[in-house]
């Protein structure tokens, strides 16, 4: 019964460390570039979009194509980038389990 008992303390701590770390990766921010800084979108470590940038130099009346396609490329990149940084944090907390997807 000893086993078990540490087993349900290390799984309330795991627990708690990623209720921390989530709330954590809420509050980080990383950003990514498209059309060579043309449009810069930040993302949160949770997933969401914290805001757009356009460069006014690149908004053309006739080029709203490209720009939607620049913001679009900005905004996949963040967001990529985002979950790869959450993946990271969350993976520092379950490296010890051994089991698979959590680290």
């Amino acid at each position: 019964m000893p086993n078990f008992m540490k087993m349900m303390k290390q799984a309330a701590s795991i627990q708690k460390d990623m209720e921390r770390v989530q709330g954590e990766l809420a509050q980080k921010t990383i950003e990514f570039s498209a059309g060579g800084g043309a449009v810069t979108a930040t993302a949160r470590g949770d997933g969401s979009l914290a805001g757009i940038k356009i460069d006014p130099k690149v908004v053309n009346p006739a080029e709203v194509d490209l720009l939607e396609d620049l913001v679009t490329a900005a905004v996949e990149g963040a967001l990529g980038a985002a979950k790869e940084m959450a993946a990271k944090e969350l993976g520092k907390v379950t490296a010890g389990l051994g089991i698979p997807g959590l680290g």
